[in-house]
């Protein structure tokens, strides 16, 4: 599957974005598509996930409440809603996808399909 992520920008704290990942080549029903991000000089980071054969969510601690990843299966596209957004929110936001996972996938090494990242800044 490709995926193709899109949406970030410039947005002031406390603001909202959606980005969005949109695939092709197959349906994403049976992949479990996280999110992740990466800051300049930092590590890159799982953010949210949804699994495509129970439609769980799953969420990092730092933005459980903010963000809320869904799927639109018509459009074969996730999306990732971003509000209350915090200077710290600024990196390069990466989708992925997982095919037939068992249990949760966080892990980089779980997903063996990539987008190209957007960018996301947050001013204060």
């Amino acid at each position: 599957v490709q995926l193709q992520a899109s949406g970030g920008g410039l947005v002031q704290s406390g603001g909202s974005l959606r980005l969005s990942c949109a695939a092709s080549g197959r349906t994403l029903n049976p992949y479990t598509v996280g999110w992740f991000r990466q800051a300049t000089g930092k590590e890159r980071e799982f953010v949210a996930a949804s699994r495509g054969s129970s439609g769980s969510t799953y969420y990092a601690d730092s933005v459980k409440g903010r963000f809320t990843i869904s799927r639109d299966n018509a459009k074969n596209t996730v999306y990732l809603q971003m509000n209350s957004l915090k200077p710290e929110d600024t990196a390069v936001y990466y989708c992925a996808a997982a095919y037939l996972v068992v249990g949760v996938a966080k892990s980089e090494v779980d997903f063996g399909s990539w987008g190209q990242g957007t960018q996301l800044t947050v001013s204060s």
